[in-house]
């Protein structure tokens, strides 16, 4: 019985090392996809603070004009969110977070009669609305642990033509942002319509006699604003799925190195309860040798006993037949 239970043991400790592997895999795995995503957000950063600039200088220069990127709607009868989330699970509660905030917001604004449009990025949230029958509006997967831009401007697109075609007054952005490998932070963010104050900040300073000076647009500043802001949106997508890349490698890369550990505890629980049914089953084997020692002992006095009586008995009756004659 004991020798059965330290087969199912060793048999579970085998099981749960190989399982060990995979996640300090996954682990190193992630762990050096952090420093390459940590190296695209630096390397788009500055795009976007250019393009930034460069809408800050158009603005200026120009006004804002009545582009409907910047154009608040009155009345909001209809949000879309954009949700970030992972093609993958195995990252804790990263994807969790950011489905739950998201879905918190909807049914927020359904509960003021608002209207919501989705347009889901990874294959979590899409599997995770699409089960519970939310009405999705597009999807985007195969590309959350590495992103381009050109995946951005798709994303973009597809936001931008359903506010444009007046289908949506409101987006907002649901992701991750990364603050540091132990850090990471569920955002909500508006993307359009765009903040007027943002796009034309610099115009309180008086920059905008600076631009007039340095820069001569054609064929008019309103004009190429209205080309740059969806390259706007789009960078600001861009920016976003970065920054979700990295959450989702830095959450995994935590969530592999606890499940390590979890493993590491597991294994010394089950060596120390191997251990014991081994001493058990020594045990019951030393006490079965020394039973059948015993008992072969008891066999060999019970023979001297009888060679005693009969030598005993014979002595008696050799003597009688002696004294007779």
């Amino acid at each position: 019985m004991a020798g059965g239970r330290e087969r199912i043991l060793r048999r579970r400790i085998k099981s749960i090392q190989s399982t060990q592997k995979i996640t300090r895999a996954q682990e190193l795995i992630a762990a050096s996809r952090i420093a390459r995503a940590q190296a695209h957000v630096a390397a788009a950063q500055p795009y976007s603070e250019s393009i930034t600039q460069v809408v800050h200088d158009l603005a200026a220069g120009g006004g804002p004009g009545d582009s409907l990127l910047l154009t608040p709607r009155p009345d909001v009868r209809k949000v879309g969110y954009i949700v970030i989330s992972a093609d993958r699970g195995l990252c804790g509660a990263y994807n969790s977070s950011v489905i739950r905030a998201a879905e918190h917001a909807i049914q927020e604004q359904s509960a003021r009669g608002v209207d919501y449009a989705l347009v889901l990025v990874g294959r979590k949230a899409e599997g995770y609305f699409r089960y519970r029958e939310y009405r999705i509006d597009a999807a985007f997967s195969g590309f959350s642990e590495r992103p381009s831009y050109e995946d951005a401007r798709h994303v973009g697109a597809a936001a931008t033509q359903m506010f444009i075609a007046g289908d949506i007054d409101l987006v907002e952005i649901v992701s991750t942002h990364f603050v540091s490998v132990g850090t990471q932070v569920v955002q909500q963010q508006t993307l359009m319509p765009l903040a007027r104050d943002e796009v034309v900040a610099d115009t309180a300073h008086g920059v905008d006699a600076t631009v007039q000076a340095a820069y001569e647009f054609e064929p008019s500043p309103e004009g190429i604003l209205d080309l740059l802001l969806p390259r706007y949106v789009d960078a600001r997508v861009y920016a976003a799925l970065l920054n979700a890349a990295a959450s989702e490698h830095a959450a995994r890369q935590r969530a592999m190195k606890s499940a390590t550990d979890n493993a590491q505890d597991l294994i010394t629980n089950l060596t120390r309860g191997m251990n014991r049914a081994r001493q058990d089953a020594i045990t019951t084997e030393i006490m079965e040798i020394v039973g059948g020692a015993e008992a072969l002992r008891g066999g060999l006095r019970h023979e001297d006993l009888l060679a005693d009586t009969i030598e005993g008995r014979d002595s008696e009756l050799f003597g009688a037949r002696k004294a007779d004659r």
